[in-house]
């Protein structure tokens, strides 16, 4: 009996372990920017398709790129330009869904600064996130014509919203679904502010997408096993579009710092929905080749300091992994 009961021990801690592993790196701490990976995670739908997934948290000092590089990852949350720059030094990443098909991004001012339009910014000193965020920003700034240093000064700003609130910047970066808010929730009326939204500019890159390395898209297991990672998060990302009051209560028990709020959890949410236009459609997280065009092209028209120097083509990503997903 003693035998039979070992034997059967030794069979189901064979097929508890029999799932695949997959781990995934966020771009930032955990947040309802994220809350399709939590939300996949707490209801088993990563579990039902035979996956035991890993959700590592980002934060300031947290490069997602050096993370895959260094094998800490098998698919990262990044934003293109990024992802774009890192294959261009040698780090070749390749897009396999693109989660966020609207740019976040934004430039939020105080009308007192003097600024209500993009030539108000000539003689401004601007926060600007860097750490690949950057990119962006100086893609605008060349369009328009302005020499960081000469016509305009850039804070190198800090994950708060605070050289706002100190009137040490004109403005600052920030994403609708996140920085904007803080800004508001601090007491300054939004009748106070002005925002410049990238994606109304019309220069806007691609942000949250999901990257691998180019190599393991030659392993019909890893793309197999991707597709079905894929597959249980467009689930939870459907979910926690169709109600952030639950995505909000997912992602806050999975903030171990205990800072995140359900209020505010829930409010970033109705955010980050507006930003995946086809959720609940076949067609989420699906890359569409004129949106990853225009992006390539924001990025090479940066005046002498372009993000990347050459075009990728279609080498930087790849539908192999959406397509499983879809089957």
């Amino acid at each position: 009996m003693a035998a039979v009961l070992a034997v059967c021990g030794v069979t189901a801690s064979m097929g508890a372990s029999a799932a695949d592993k997959v781990t995934v790196q966020l771009k930032w701490l955990p947040q309802a920017q994220f809350a399709g990976y939590y939300v996949a995670q707490s209801k088993g739908y990563y579990k039902a398709e035979g996956l035991d997934v890993t959700i590592k948290p980002g934060g300031p000092d947290i490069s997602p790129v050096q993370v895959i590089a260094g094998n800490g990852a098998d698919v990262v949350v990044n934003w293109m330009p990024d992802a774009l720059a890192a294959r261009e030094a040698g780090v070749p990443l390749v897009n396999i869904a693109q989660v966020f098909n609207q740019s976040g991004l934004m430039l939020t001012c105080k009308k007192a600064s003097g600024v209500s339009s993009p030539k108000d910014f000539k003689g401004k000193t601007l926060g600007v996130w860097y750490g690949g965020n950057e990119y962006p920003f100086l893609n605008w700034m060349a369009k328009l014509g302005y020499k960081p240093g000469t016509d305009i000064k850039i804070l190198k700003q800090g994950f708060n919203v605070d050289p706002l609130l100190q009137n040490q910047a004109a403005c600052i970066s920030t994403m609708i679904y996140n920085e904007y808010w803080q800004v508001v929730d601090a007491g300054v009326k939004e009748s106070d502010l002005v925002t410049f939204f990238y994606e109304k500019e019309g220069v806007a890159s691609l942000e949250d997408g999901l990257y691998v390395m180019e190599a393991k898209l030659k392993d019909p297991a890893f793309v197999a096993k991707m597709g079905k990672f894929l597959k249980a998060t467009f689930k939870g990302w459907n979910d926690a579009v169709k109600n952030p009051a639950e995505a909000a209560k997912i992602v806050v028990a999975n903030d171990m710092s205990g800072s995140a709020s359900e209020k505010v959890q829930q409010r970033q949410m109705e955010n980050v929905a507006k930003l995946i236009s086809n959720a609940g459609t076949a067609k989420i997280g699906y890359l569409e080749p004129a949106a990853y065009e225009r992006t390539v092209k924001v990025l090479l028209a940066a005046g002498s300091s372009p993000v990347i120097k050459k075009d990728p083509g279609k080498a930087a990503y790849s539908h192999v992994v959406w397509e499983a997903s879809a089957k």
